[in-house]
């Protein structure tokens, strides 16, 4: 007799449930098919099953596999499906990154939802960055349901919410393309120890007419109030929805060049602190587009003026208290904030790549324009690579170390992982920090330079490969995956680069040579 197949629609249809539901439980294993070219098929007799048999087998495909009884829906995830319900909410998008950091999203309806928050959703994984080759392409984005917020600007249309997702392999792993994972793994090595990771990041772009050149939008300078203001009007409608998703904000102004910004969204733990940054950068773009004009986290837009940064201060806790805070210290500081300290000076040239991850970064990272170039701590010298600011009597929990070498181009997971795991190490094997260095640097002869033994910071983004690539901590803080695969994305990116004519040599060398 000749063996009679279904399609995954047909099958769909007779389960009760979705064609990408079908899809999805063929990925886990709990439907059998077979592969007709591109397409699935699946064996009839297989889905048209007796009532009984047919009721036994709707439980069985639902039931977990053994790895899988933690996916059953949670308080948490029944709570998502509780608010989609009562708000109407009719879209879904799954937010997760690439291994650049870049935002990626697929949307799903609300009946697609439970099924999503179960068994993930589906999808090839070749086509992302750094993610699956073509023969391992199949992976799955789980969402988080602690993550799901309402996009507010969404009310007046079509309501949309998001969550942010983890991403796995078919069985239920996590996948080691993942670099949200990468922070979870360095956050789980920090709680054995006893503290949890908290970073206030401090946010830094421009507003510019559009995305062709950066024509700017004001004139304005640090912390300057221009009446009649647009940027004003956006920073200030950003932070309202920011708000609104439950990203508190501590403060917002105009930076010191021309058209720059800040916002800073208040400290919290590392994790919840990286969501918070890929929120806010895509929000800022997003208000910025529906007033006609383009944000942009490049690192080093304009010659000649400063380049936006992203000041990171870190903070470990123990329960409810800063560990980083002893008051008979003299600067303040514990012994585990001043290894936590040695442990990032010592490793800052190994994970440069990874908080400054672009060619343009290193247009940013150079003397005179308020942005590190040299390998050193100090309180007040904004040159240092980590500032630790001022202590206020009363305010230890304040306490913390200013990282100021990333930027807000950078993958929040990546780089506040590598940051972490250098401060761990630091702590774990007890190094002793240097002494402080307060006079301006950018100031200070080389000879004076070599005396206090300062090494700089990689000098482009090539000399920042090389030193990740040697790098034994930075491949274990990363895995072997993403480690292999960011340097190839960097290295291809580089070449890229070197091989183009800029208008400066133009410029320099046509009328010369």
């Amino acid at each position: 007799m000749k063996k009679e197949y279904l399609s995954p629609t047909q099958a769909a249809k007779i389960l009760g449930i979705s064609r990408q539901a079908v899809i999805d439980r063929i990925k886990h294993g709990a439907i059998s098919a077979e592969k007709a070219g591109r397409q699935y098929i699946i064996p009839k007799d297989q889905i048209k099953l007796d009532k009984a048999t047919r009721a036994r087998k709707a439980k069985s495909l639902l039931a977990p596999t053994p790895p899988e009884p933690k996916e059953k829906i949670t308080q948490d995830a029944s709570e998502v499906l509780d608010s989609v319900k009562k708000h109407g909410i009719k879209s879904i998008q799954l937010w997760f990154v690439d291994i650049l950091g870049i935002l990626k999203c697929v949307s799903i309806t609300e009946g697609e939802l439970k099924e999503a928050l179960e068994h993930g959703k589906g999808f090839d994984g070749s086509s992302v960055a750094g993610f699956a080759e073509a023969e391992e392409s199949d992976i799955i984005a789980k969402p988080d349901p602690k993550t799901f917020k309402i996009l507010p600007w969404t009310k007046e249309t079509h309501l949309t919410a998001r969550m942010f997702c983890d991403i796995l392999n078919p069985d239920r792993t996590p996948y080691q393309g993942d670099t949200r994972h990468v922070l979870k793994r360095a956050l789980e090595r920090a709680k054995k120890l006893g503290f949890i990771f908290n970073v206030g990041p401090e946010i830094e772009y421009f507003y510019f007419k559009g995305d062709k050149k950066p024509e700017i939008i004001d004139e304005g300078s640090y912390f300057e109030l221009i009446p009649n203001d647009l940027a004003n009007t956006l920073r200030n409608k950003t932070v309202r929805i920011l708000e609104d998703m439950g990203i508190t904000m501590e403060a917002t102004h105009h930076e010191v060049a021309p058209s720059q910004h800040e916002i800073d969204p208040k400290y919290t733990d590392a994790l919840t602190a990286a969501d918070n940054v890929i929120t806010s950068k895509y929000v800022i773009k997003e208000v910025a587009q529906q007033h006609g004009v383009y944000a942009t986290f490049m690192p080093k837009p304009l010659f000649g003026v400063n380049g936006s940064g992203m000041h990171v201060h870190q903070s470990l806790f123990h329960g409810h208290k800063n560990a980083f805070f002893d008051k008979k210290d003299r600067y303040h500081l514990s012994t585990v904030a001043k290894q936590f300290i040695a442990g990032q000076l010592k490793h800052a040239r190994e994970i440069s790549s990874l908080t400054a991850q672009w060619v343009n970064s290193y247009k940013r990272l150079v003397a005179g324009y308020e942005a590190p170039v040299y390998i050193s701590w100090a309180q007040k010298n904004r040159t240092a690579l980590i500032r630790v600011p001022l202590y206020r009597p009363g305010n230890e929990k304040a306490t913390r170390v200013e990282l100021r070498c990333p930027d807000p181009a950078c993958n929040p997971y990546l780089a506040f992982a590598a940051m972490l795991a250098a401060g761990l190490e630091g702590i774990e094997n007890r190094y002793k920090v240097p002494d402080p260095v307060e006079p301006n640097i950018y100031h200070m002869a080389m000879e004076e330079r070599e005396r206090r033994k300062l090494t700089p910071l990689p000098g482009n983004l090539f000399e920042a490969i090389l030193e990740t690539e040697k790098s034994k901590f930075a491949k274990e803080t990363l895995g072997e995956h993403i480690f292999e695969r960011f340097l190839f994305n960097k290295k291809k990116e580089w070449e890229e680069y070197r091989i183009q004519i800029s208008q400066h040599e133009i410029k320099k060398y046509l009328p010369l040579l």
